[in-house]
């Protein structure tokens, strides 16, 4: 028996923790994606429902106001406030009805409820501070790119990525410098959402 689908990129962090002695700690960033087990749908994502071998009745739907979605043959099944997995299974027991040994996915393919909370911020000395949507596979260079990039008063080597946690926030060294002139990628990180990055002005 086929093993139910429920797949979407979500956010893991996996940090490696370095520290100098004289420095502030910094961790370098990981890459992020968003777990199917906490993620909870909300108005406005894009779903897309498949039912394998029954591809007439997959459908790619945003959730109503009311949190609903409205799915072949069995009409509205709420999706608002559930996770992926658990709106797939609600379908796959409607569906029992009509379909012999239905297998149902539900991915999400826009994440528009959660759109400000998963917004990057860049600040400080850069041509036009921006609050941008997060995108998976996002970087700080694809970031610092959409604000217009440095000013001639940064000190980009003094950049810092901030990510707050459950409990503290926590700072990660940039070498925006070194980036973006050298084509050093070794802190280039990947974003996760809600980061902020700062590029501070240089000491005159």
């Amino acid at each position: 028996m086929t093993r139910l689908l429920t797949a979407l990129a979500g956010f893991s962090l996996s940090l490696l923790l370095a520290a100098s002695a004289n420095a502030a700690e910094t961790v370098p960033a990981p890459a992020a994606t968003i777990s199917t087990s906490t993620y909870k749908i909300g108005v406005d994502d894009i779903v897309q429902v498949s039912v394998w071998r029954n591809p007439e009745l997959g459908i790619t739907v945003p959730v109503r106001p009311d949190g609903m979605i409205s799915v072949p043959l069995i009409g509205d099944v709420p999706a608002g406030g559930h996770t992926p997995s658990e709106v797939a299974q609600t379908i796959q027991d409607k569906l029992a009805t009509y379909v012999r040994d239905p297998q149902v996915a539900v991915i999400l393919t826009e994440l528009r409820s959660h759109e400000y909370l998963s917004r990057v911020r860049v600040t400080g000395a850069v041509r036009q501070p921006v609050s941008i949507p997060y995108r998976p596979g996002m970087t700080v260079l694809d970031a610092v790119l959409a604000a217009g990039g440095v000013t001639e008063f940064a000190a980009p080597n003094r950049s810092n990525l901030y990510r707050k946690t459950a409990d503290s926030t926590r700072t990660y060294s940039v070498e925006l410098d070194r980036i973006l002139k050298r084509g050093d990628l070794s802190t280039n990180f990947d974003v996760a959402p809600g980061d902020v990055i700062t590029i501070p002005e240089r000491i005159l």
